[in-house]
């Protein structure tokens, strides 16, 4: 379906249209950098020239996978459900010898994917659920340690969060939801609110699920937008979050359309803070999570929802891609100042996706504030930009490959230099294995993350 932009609210864009177009309309792309009118596979102004021939491959590129990606959804998606069936199978039953005993016997039991003790593909590689026995409430690395358990608990179903939020954290848990897409036209955004009972919100937007072709379309997709005062914004994170097609951010929703994450969280956060003025609120999230979590205090500002804002206390994300432009960093960086809202970009070594979308002289997306960032010994420093912003570089590869090798023979002996808590399973060595072909992949698993909000210095991640 075409994804038009109305110009009462946006004047500048460019669109990708994949389903609409064959190759060949993709092709043309490559040829020329002056689209003029309204092609098959880009929506864009009357006559803009889409830049250089680094700029319109990157364009076909993402393009390519987001067709590819509506082609294998639903095979992935079953592929998906299949290995976290057996993950848990083999969890359920006490491993595979145990299994074949059971199946032998007539006593296999049978996962439910809906029950509390079901665990996502990114449980299963890590599966901790208690917050680390050293932390208190009182501690400075309080807030961001919590933010990325909850990144971690946004994965899994909601009887499961609802446990872990209740039973092992004694807070309390207050929903768990599924949000509409208007341009997908079915739910696509992943959200869980709790409180913790100490005057504290935390709203967590899930991540990237591994089997989620629809989460991967929103990351790929390079569409933009330029709101005025803002600048141009990622068109995959807006939609995502819950832009309204054709009408972009109205100050309301209205009442025929499934509630989306934007306006639903908005409205639950006004009714809870409303009862309680001592109330204050986080934002946080892994991955597109995490690009949900910066924006959605950016579309509040340009609403001007100054309760929300004041109230804000912080954002948390954690290997979190690039959202916008230099613009809206700039716009971010005010905001922030104005009402005095802390934000930390948790960015562990060679994470491949905090270096995702481009920002070079063929694109212009940007990062703003501090980014916290740790090597591979969970070494912290406070940089304006982590290293190898692209990635992609020739002068990076060896060192790359040397920090995966570190972190494969890491799993194997940090259960023994740094305690029982951080104890790595099979399933994540294979992964960590993988990485040797595809370094900074398994960077982007939250074990990491996890253990860098422990192990690290509050020092360094509680800086200004």
């Amino acid at each position: 379906m075409s994804s038009t932009c109305n110009k009462s609210f946006c004047s500048n864009y460019m669109l990708l249209k994949p389903d609409e177009a064959g190759f060949l309309d993709m092709v043309q792309i490559l040829i020329s950098s002056d689209i003029i009118g309204k092609g098959k596979f880009l929506d864009c102004p009357d006559g803009i020239r889409v830049g250089p021939f680094g700029h319109r491959w990157i364009i076909f590129v993402s393009g390519m996978l987001m067709k590819l990606l509506g082609v294998v959804a639903k095979p992935l998606a079953v592929f998906g459900s299949g290995v976290e069936q057996w993950l848990n199978l083999l969890s359920a039953n006490g491993g595979f010898f145990r299994l074949l005993l059971n199946f032998l016997t007539v006593k296999v039991i049978y996962p439910d994917e809906t029950s509390s003790s079901f665990l996502s593909f990114v449980g299963n590689i890590d599966n901790r659920v208690e917050l680390h026995s050293k932390m208190s409430r009182g501690d400075k690395r309080y807030r961001a340690s919590l933010s990325v358990m909850a990144a971690k608990a946004s994965y899994e179903n909601k009887n499961y969060i609802k446990s872990v939020v209740k039973d092992y954290w004694e807070m309390d848990f207050l929903g768990s939801y599924d949000f509409w897409n208007d341009y997908q036209e079915k739910a696509t955004t992943q959200a869980f609110i709790l409180d913790d009972k100490k005057d504290r919100i935390i709203v967590t937007f899930r991540g990237t699920e591994p089997f989620d072709a629809n989460a991967w379309s929103s990351d790929v997709d390079v569409s933009w937008y330029e709101l005025p005062g803002l600048g141009k914004i990622h068109g995959g994170f807006m939609k995502a979050l819950g832009m309204q097609r054709s009408q972009g951010w109205p100050e309301n929703q209205g009442d025929k359309k499934p509630e989306t994450a934007y306006y639903a969280i908005r409205k639950l956060l006004k009714e809870r803070l409303q009862k309680n003025d001592k109330v204050k609120f986080i934002v946080s999230g892994h991955s597109l999570g995490g690009a949900l979590a910066v924006l959605f205090p950016g579309i509040l500002g340009l609403h001007g929802e100054d309760l929300l804002l004041e109230r804000l206390e912080g954002i948390y994300t954690f290997g979190q891609p690039r959202v916008g432009d230099e613009e809206f960093g700039v716009y971010m960086e005010k905001l922030m100042e104005k009402y005095n809202i802390d934000y930390f970009r948790f960015v562990y070594s060679y994470d491949l996706v905090p270096r995702l979308p481009f920002d070079d002289w063929a694109f212009m997306f940007k990062h703003f504030g501090r980014c916290i960032y740790y090597n591979n010994f969970y070494k912290g420093k406070v940089l304006l930009e982590e290293p190898n912003k692209n990635y992609f570089s020739l002068r990076w590869i060896i060192p790359k490959f040397i920090n995966a090798c570190w972190e494969l023979i890491r799993s194997f002996t940090i259960s023994y230099t740094r305690g029982s808590y951080y104890k790595e399973n099979g399933l994540l060595r294979m992964l960590r294995v993988i990485g040797l072909l595809a370094p900074g992949l398994p960077d982007h698993l939250l074990q990491d993350y996890v253990n860098i909000t422990q192990l690290g210095s509050s020092d360094i991640f509680f800086s200004k």
